[in-house]
């Protein structure tokens, strides 16, 4: 076999391979076995078949197409391995010549992973927000855990915001109740805007046994998004009573004994959360002045591919789980579909330029993932997708999808380098030193996951 290569654009190659005849033997002796196993002959045992009669009952050319769908994607692939070319996704391939017996010429035309020279990165210098804990935001978050063992009690009186009351609906459209519009013995606190638009207007200022109508749009069921006319009842008003803010508060909310131990706790979690969402605002910034630095050509087949995956993902899987169409999410969103294609594109570059980046870094810096932080990453996936580790794992296993989780790791590592290299300031003028985060690692692999989805594209 012989083949050459000719570069169409940074991202594409065509590859033209030529093939002596005799290679395609195994391949010719394979078409016939497959076509002895398909076919009878009269006279002949079924797997018995002599290649002449084939050739005469059914036509060499049957058996010459056989062979060369055989023999296509070895020969191609020995011809990618020996350009030490970096594919992505499937060739487009012509046949330009088969002569039987003499040769076979095919091309192949692929996209390619595009050289990269990464630049110096050091001289990176970004700003992100100071970890700041007030004293205000430490009284809202106590004030937060209060209010979960709040306690309510039946009162006879008219209902006010925050109050909690058991109310009965009833929801018609245009003038029939619904089969679905019913419902009693609903809890709803006033002010939640956990149920319909108008609610809270409608409840507020009745007694128990009072009534009232109103007019909204529903938000499920079978007249979903429809005008209806709902009547509610209120048969019980609750107020909610909250425990005082003290060291027995302390001892029933938490495993401290005092007010000021709760409260202490309270400011270090805040300043915990701060310090990761600081370290995850410091990769997201230095991994864009990074993407500024280096020239990236994107493959204009990988990217439409892409981009019709992201669309795909969102209606059929994000959007479904919630309900939503594509077109309620762009009117929930204010966004036109000319946006919100320009929003996805401009994503899906950055998706696939994120990872062609951070891939080639982890080659430069010749970067390793180990057993251990495999392990951990996989924890870390398990919990955000509900499932334990065990399950996660064999999900993974049987998915094929261990290359991709190591590949998350290694360029999560490989942005820690970058931002460990960078100059981190805090809007204060303060240098933010992030090698003593323990959330760093993590946090950037959170970064280098988003082109997760990109690589499912480029490894296609």
């Amino acid at each position: 076999m012989k083949s050459a290569v000719e570069t169409l654009n940074p991202t594409r190659v065509r590859l033209s391979i030529e093939v002596p005849f005799e290679e395609l033997k195994d391949s010719l002796d394979a078409a016939y076995k497959k076509i002895n196993q398909q076919v009878t002959v009269k006279g002949f045992r079924k797997g018995k078949i002599p290649a002449r009669v084939i050739d005469q009952r059914f036509g060499r050319g049957a058996v010459l197409e056989e062979a060369v769908n055989d023999a296509l994607p070895k020969f191609y692939t020995e011809a990618v391995n020996e350009a030490e070319l970096n594919v992505l996704g499937q060739p487009e391939v012509d046949i330009t010549e088969l002569k039987d017996g003499e040769t076979l010429n095919f091309t192949a035309e692929v996209d390619i992973r595009p050289a990269i020279e990464i630049p110096d990165y050091s001289g990176i210098e970004v700003e992100v927000d100071a970890v700041e804990v007030s004293d205000e935001d430490v009284e809202k978050s106590v004030e937060q855990l209060r209010d979960r063992f709040a306690s309510t009690s039946p009162v006879e009186r008219a209902a006010e915001d925050g109050d909690v009351v058991t109310i009965d609906l009833e929801a018609k459209v245009e003038g029939e109740v619904l089969e679905d519009g019913v419902a009693s013995g609903v809890s709803y606190t006033i002010g939640s805007g956990e149920l319909l638009d108008g609610i809270d207007e409608a409840v507020k200022g009745l007694e128990a046994g009072g009534e009232a109508t109103f007019t909204s749009e529903l938000k499920g069921g079978s007249a979903e998004g429809k005008e209806a006319e709902v009547t509610v009842k209120v048969t019980q008003v609750a107020a909610r009573e909250l425990p005082a803010l003290d060291d027995e508060f302390a001892q029933l909310a938490s495993e401290f004994d005092t007010l000021d131990e709760l409260k202490a706790d309270s400011r270090k979690r805040l300043e915990n959360m701060k310090q990761y969402d600081q370290a995850t605002q410091a990769q997201e910034r230095v991994l864009e002045k990074l993407l500024e630095l280096v020239e990236v050509p994107v493959p204009e087949k990988l990217l439409e591919d892409e981009v019709q995956t992201r669309k795909h993902n969102l209606e059929h899987h994000q959007l479904g789980q919630m309900g939503l169409d594509i077109e309620k999410y762009l009117e929930i969103q204010g966004k036109t579909v000319e946006e919100f294609d320009a929003e996805t594109r401009e994503q899906a570059v950055k998706g696939i330029k994120t990872q062609f980046v951070l891939d080639e870094l982890v080659n430069k810096e010749k970067l390793n993932v180990n057993q251990e932080e495999l392990t951990e990453h996989l924890m870390r996936r398990a919990a955000s997708s509900g499932m334990s580790p065990d399950q996660f794992a064999q999900a993974v296993v049987e998915g094929g999808q261990v290359p991709m989780l190591v590949g998350e790791v290694a360029r999560g590592k490989a942005l820690a380098v970058v931002v460990e290299a960078a100059t981190v300031k805090d809007t204060n003028g303060e240098i933010v030193d992030l090698e003593d985060d323990e959330d760093e690692t993590p946090a950037a692999e959170e970064q280098a996951e988003k082109s997760a989805e990109t690589e499912e594209s480029t490894e296609a």
